[in-house]
């Protein structure tokens, strides 16, 4: 946070063409909630800012701010840009701690939420404050999703997760832990017991593999599993991270944490896919990134890499014929994820694509009348802020395809 937050406020220009609104995938009002923040309305900034944005001292945490609103700021194009997170994360925090959400009348009408990560809490908050009688079903012992089970608490504190359970509660949404639809019951189930509509924010929790032999080994892991609950695992002192993402830089620095000596974060192209600012706290920390190398084979002792060459956009091209052994006691898989196959192949109805996700209309209506899905679901693996504005529209779609059915006698 910025040393001084009301100084870093001041710097704000107040631009009447804000590049920072333009480059936030939610467009949050920055310049606004700003001046609304110095002008002595940090209550009122503070409602802007969840109104446009429930995530928003989330976001204010976890986003990739230097390619978003800080990373088009005009004071940094001869300077310093300002410090637009720790503003948002000053004004968000507070509203939070203070928050008594309203919410219009109760309307008597049912809706399900699958999934209580990004996406889901998101819906379920804004239909709750329509008057929608929400209930969400998590698979899960707690709320959260990648908020509590992928980034780790050195990143996002858990606490903040368990503030928005309590504002969840408060505004009426059931919420029902350890159910996996698709297991007990589907979404058949759901609009036979009165939900109108159905919202699945489920996420992509299940990790894609390399494919390669010796995956099965006992020391080979995937990053996911293990950022879910780092201490079952035994990591012994040196650990392979195969991945160029968030996920990769996360589980690097568990490793670490965790008392790792030696962590090489592995990758097959000349660059990372990660934030600037995750890879330079990976590397800071201790974590030595190879570059070129793909994963052939993984033995006992370690795993065998080729090297790659890359073309002038970092694709690769070709790998060599012969691979080299790199030592090491555990071995982590962080290539991706995709989604559980549970609710997505066993929905009659619902159209799925070549990945697997959810197809969707840009309102988040998938093929089946009454079924919408929002964030990784639908885009694959992105942001918490991308799965926010997804859900925002969805909510939009939600209630407009609500309101037009027939009343109920």
């Amino acid at each position: 946070m910025a040393h001084n937050v009301i100084a870093e406020a001041k710097r704000c220009l107040n631009c009447k063409n804000p590049s920072c609104r333009k480059g936030c995938p939610i467009n949050t009002p920055i310049p606004q909630m700003i001046q609304m923040f110095l002008n002595g309305g940090i209550n009122e900034a503070g409602k802007m800012l969840f109104d446009n944005n429930p995530l928003s001292v989330v976001c204010s945490i976890v986003c990739n701010h230097s390619d978003q609103c800080q990373g088009h700021c005009v004071r940094g194009i001869k300077g310093e840009a300002v410090e637009i997170s720790s503003i948002e994360n000053f004004v968000s925090s507070r509203y939070l701690d203070t928050v008594r959400l309203e919410k219009t009348p109760a309307n008597g009408i049912k809706v399900a939420v699958v999934g209580a990560g990004p996406a889901g809490i998101t819906i379920s908050i804004k239909m709750a404050q329509l008057g929608y009688d929400v209930t969400v079903f998590e698979s899960k012992t707690k709320i959260g999703g990648v908020l509590r089970f992928g980034i780790p608490e050195f990143r996002l504190p858990k606490s903040i997760v368990d503030r928005y359970e309590e504002i969840m509660r408060g505004l009426g949404i059931k919420i029902r832990p350890n159910i996996t639809i698709g297991k007990a019951f589907g979404v058949e189930e759901l609009f036979r017991d009165g939900f109108k509509a159905i919202a699945i924010g489920t996420g992509v929790t299940w990790p894609i593999a390399l494919n390669i032999k010796g995956e099965t080994l006992g020391h080979v892991h995937y990053g996911v599993h293990f950022l879910e609950s780092p201490d079952s695992y035994r990591l012994g002192n040196s650990m392979i991270v195969i991945g160029a993402g968030n996920v990769a830089m996360d589980v690097a620095r568990t490793g670490l944490r965790k008392g790792v000596k030696d962590v090489k974060v592995v990758l097959r192209s000349d660059r990372y896919s990660a934030s600037k600012e995750e890879a330079e706290y990976a590397q800071i920390e201790g974590a030595q990134f190879i570059y070129n190398k793909a994963p052939v084979e993984i033995t006992d002792e370690g795993v065998l890499f080729a090297d790659t060459v890359c073309d002038g956009n970092h694709k690769v091209i070709s790998c060599s014929d012969k691979p080299e052994l790199m030592r090491a006691d555990t071995v982590m898989v962080c290539i991706s994820q995709r989604p559980s196959k549970l609710i997505l192949s066993d929905t009659y109805g619902l159209e799925v694509n070549e990945r697997g996700l959810a197809k969707i209309s840009e309102n988040g209506e998938t093929s089946r009348p009454g079924l919408f899905a929002s964030g990784d679901v639908v885009r694959g693996a992105k942001t918490v802020v991308e799965a926010a504005e997804t859900s925002k529209r969805v909510v939009e779609a939600m209630h407009k395809y609500l309101q037009s059915l027939p009343k109920e006698q």
